[in-house]
């Protein structure tokens, strides 16, 4: 009989994914996850595989997660489908700013990193930014049901819109840009939107 594991799995792994996050794939060593999780290497390769069948665990964890929640906070009744776009849109600008290390988020950086080389990285990047493109066109669908952004308006293609906005907000904040210009960025990006004649009036405040 198999001896069970002594250790808390989940613990493990969010120690692997702070690394990982940390020092990127190519700078992130076996040892280095020994040392932050504790565990001996052995233990590590007998219960999660080697160094990149374990970054695929964690990546895999980390992009179902991140893609939840946006799914989880654009959700909810028409009539405030607007208010939570927006919001969803200044909250990205601000948690990109308060990130002092300019870690950005490990999606972005792993697929920089090996979607090149890795088809599995790239299959698991390509769908969880279906999944957020697919929550932001389903909030902006409830936003034109409401009357606050303009029907006509191709919802898949404003979502689509919107991801960039977001992702190209990641790649400035890693560059150091400060959360003003960010901040700015975001409102523009709003500003932007196909509103009605009729909310075009009644923009959500942002600060």
């Amino acid at each position: 009989m198999a001896r069970p594991r002594e250790f808390d799995e989940e613990a493990v792994l969010e120690r692997a994914r702070e690394q990982f996050w940390t020092t990127g794939y190519a700078g992130t060593s076996m040892d280095a996850i020994a040392a932050a999780t504790g565990l001996g290497k052995g233990s590590l390769y007998g219960a999660f595989g080697g160094k990149r069948q374990l970054f695929l665990r964690v990546f895999d964890a980390y992009c179902a997660r991140i893609a939840d929640a946006v799914a989880d906070g654009l959700t909810g009744p028409d009539d405030g489908a607007f208010i939570r776009l927006c919001a969803h849109i200044r909250a990205a600008a601000a948690g990109i700013a308060a990130d002092g290390l300019h870690r950005g988020c490990l999606l972005a950086k792993g697929t920089a990193e090996l979607s090149e080389h890795d088809p599995d990285v790239t299959v698991r990047s390509r769908r969880t930014l279906e999944r957020i493109a697919t929550a932001l066109a389903e909030e902006i669908r409830a936003a034109q049901r409401h009357g606050d952004l303009d029907p006509a308006a191709d919802a898949d293609e404003l979502s689509t819109l919107v991801l960039a906005v977001l992702r190209g907000m990641e790649a400035l904040g890693k560059a150091g840009m400060d959360g003003d210009r960010l901040e700015r960025v975001a409102e523009t990006a709003i500003g932007l939107l196909p509103r009605t004649g009729q909310a075009s009036q009644a923009v959500p405040a942002g600060r």
